[in-house]
C-alpha cells in the first residue's frame, strides 16, 4: 500500500514538474518566434540602440527603456538595500523580543502589498512631495526608484535576516570570545559569513524591481526618453509593453513582443546570477 502512494505521488511529482517546464518551453518559443524576426527586419543595432521610439514613423529604437530600467532598478538598489540590510540585521541580531513579532508581521504585510496599491501610494504621497522638493513634475527617476526600493524592501530584509540567522552561533561566541562587543562580533564574524545568502537577497530584489510594471506605469511619467536629471519622466521596459500592447498591430506588436525579449534575457541573467551565488554557497 505504502509502495503504490509513494508511485502516485512519484507521478503527481513527475507531472506537476513537466508542467512547469512545458510552460516556460512554450513562453520562450512564444516570445522568441515572435520577437525574433521583429529584431532582424528592424535591425539589431537600430533596435537596441536606437533613441526614438515611434511606432507611427515605423522607429523602434528602445535603447532610451533599456537606460530607463537599468537607471530605476539602480536607484532602487541604492535606497532598498541599505535599509534592507540594516533592517535585518536589526530583526535578527538586535531587535527586542516584543517588537520582533509586529515587526515581522509589517514585513510580511509589505510584500503582500498589490503593486497598484504601491502605485497609488506613490502617486498621491510621493509624486507631490518630490515635486515641492525637488522641482518637475514629480514623475520621473527618483520617484519611480524610491517607489521601488520600499517595494523591494520585503525581499531583502527576509532573505537577509534567513541568511544571519543561518550562520552558526559559535561564529558570534567567538568573537564575543576575543573580546569583541556585541556589534563587533555581529558586523565583523557573522555578516562576513552570511555575505552571500545578503548577496542572494539583493539579486531577488533586483529580478524584483526590474520587473515591476503597475507601480512604475504610475508615478515615472512614461516618457521614451533618455532621462537628463533624477526628475526627468523615464519609460521602462516593461512599461512600454504594457502602455502599447492593447491598440499595436503588425510589426508595432511584434516590437513590443521584442522588447518583452530583451527583458526577458535581463531577467535570465539575473536567475542565472542567482544560481551561480546559491552554488557557492554548498
Amino acid at each position: 500500500m505504502n509502495r503504490s502512494k509513494e508511485k502516485v505521488m512519484q507521478v503527481v511529482f513527475l507531472l506537476t514538474a513537466c508542467i512547469s517546464v512545458t510552460a516556460l518551453i512554450l513562453i520562450c518559443l512564444f516570445l522568441f518566434s515572435s520577437g525574433l524576426p521583429a529584431i532582424k527586419e528592424i535591425g539589431v543595432k537600430e533596435f537596441l540602440f536606437g533613441r526614438v521610439w515611434r511606432p507611427s514613423s515605423q522607429l523602434y529604437g528602445i535603447f532610451p527603456m533599456i537606460v530607463g530600467s537599468i537607471y530605476v532598478t539602480l536607484g532602487a538598489l541604492l535606497i532598498g538595500v541599505p535599509v534592507g540590510v540594516f533592517m535585518a540585521i536589526f530583526m535578527a541580531k538586535f531587535c527586542p523580543d516584543p517588537l520582533y513579532k509586529p515587526l515581522k508581521t509589517i514585513v510580511n504585510l509589505m510584500a503582500g502589498i498589490p503593486s497598484v496599491v504601491y502605485g497609488f501610494f506613490g502617486l498621491v504621497v510621493l509624486v507631490p512631495f518630490i515635486r515641492q522638493q525637488f522641482g518637475g513634475f514629480g514623475m520621473g527617476v527618483l520617484t519611480a526608484s524610491l517607489l521601488l526600493g520600499i517595494m523591494i524592501l520585503p525581499t531583502i530584509i527576509n532573505v537577509s535576516e534567513v541568511a544571519i540567522r543561518a550562520v552558526p552561533e559559535s561564529f558570534y561566541e567567538g568573537g564575543l570570545a576575543l573580546g569583541a562587543s556585541h556589534e563587533r562580533s555581529v558586523f565583523f564574524t557573522v555578516l562576513p559569513a552570511a555575505s552571500r545568502g545578503i548577496v542572494a537577497s539583493i539579486i531577488l530584489g533586483l529580478g524584483r524591481a526590474i520587473g515591476e510594471t503597475m507601480a512604475v506605469i504610475m508615478v515615472a511619467g512614461n516618457q521614451a526618453i533618455i532621462p537628463s536629471s533624477l526628475t526627468s519622466g523615464v519609460r521602462t521596459l516593461t512599461t512600454n509593453i504594457v502602455m502599447e500592447m492593447g491598440y499595436s498591430t503588425d510589426l508595432h506588436r511584434e516590437a513590443l513582443i521584442a522588447t518583452a525579449v530583451v527583458l526577458f534575457i535581463f531577467v535570465l541573467l539575473i536567475n542565472l546570477t542567482f544560481s551561480l551565488v546559491k552554488k557557492e554557497d554548498y
